[in-house]
């Protein structure tokens, strides 16, 4: 069975709270994008499980990458015989784009229909989420805001299909813990679902990623490819996630002068467009 696992970017990203349990309560919209890896799954040829990833560098050791995490998690439940998982990696890790995330939600997702195991889609989003906050949403893979620490997830009307979407992943990795470490939690006075059914040309500089204002001290060039995409044209630019990933939104624009014109300006970053999105 052959999967291609998506990524996603962040519509807005607001830190309302620190826990008790030290962690933060978020306010953000996930919306899936077409930027993918490829993730394949067969019976094994031995005994045991395996791992084998090709593509982009993936800094974890076979046993420990959330794939192998989201089988074991399945295998605790029901039998499951050995498979081979052969992943193909497209999607830039470290980047705030849930690759990780998707990799694992979508390794649940073919291991139900590989095997019939007859799991419901909350079923396997329960599963999900003891693999990450943001694995479940890979599970539905539509328009979610996301409330809780990330894991809590509610339907919103937002459509961007046919609309290009740029991506660029500049050359810096940002740690989560360098994102938070200036970041004062508030609630945002905004009805983030009610925004986000206005027209994206009305989302800039109502729309915040609130991670920017710890992220863009600390690396100026991120701050800097977001001016550049809204210099490009885009009608709304941010960054995804905790970075280090920021995308314009260009509605109108042809997706392949847009690519020509992304290839000339970002000639040694990872950049992607996506158009038919998830």
């Amino acid at each position: 069975m052959i999967l291609f696992p998506n990524a996603k970017i962040n519509l807005g990203l607001y830190i309302t709270a620190k826990r008790p349990d030290g962690y933060h309560n978020l306010l953000t919209a996930f919306y899936p994008v077409g930027w993918r890896d490829i993730l394949e799954i067969v019976p094994a040829k031995g005994s045991e499980t395996t791992l084998t990833v090709t593509g982009r560098s993936v800094e974890c050791a076979p046993e420990e990458n959330l794939i192998m995490r989201a089988y074991r998690a399945v295998a605790e439940r029901m039998p499951l015989p050995p498979v081979d998982i052969y992943l193909h990696k497209v999607i830039p890790d470290g980047a705030g784009l849930g690759g990780g995330s998707s990799d694992a939600a979508f390794t649940i997702f073919g291991l139900n229909n590989l095997f019939g195991l007859g799991m419901s889609t909350a079923q396997m989003a329960g599963i999900a989420s003891e693999i990450g906050a943001d694995c479940p949403f890979f599970i539905y893979d539509r328009p979610m805001v996301a409330t809780g620490i990330g894991d809590v997830f509610t339907p919103c009307e937002v459509n961007l299909d046919g609309v290009p979407v740029l991506i660029v992943k500049p050359k810096v990795h940002v740690p989560t813990r360098d994102a938070y470490s200036r970041v004062t939690p508030r609630t945002p006075d905004i009805d983030l679902s009610a925004l986000l059914s206005s027209p994206v040309e009305e989302w800039q500089g109502r729309l915040v990623n609130q991670f920017e204002d710890s992220v863009f001290p600390l690396h100026p060039e991120i701050a800097a490819l977001k001016e550049e995409l809204l210099d490009m044209g885009a009608a709304y630019a941010s960054m995804s996630g905790s970075g280090s990933s920021v995308f314009g939104i260009f509605p109108g624009a042809d997706s392949a002068k847009l690519s020509l014109v992304a290839a000339e300006r970002f000639p040694e970053l990872d950049f992607f467009v996506s158009t038919n999105h998830v």
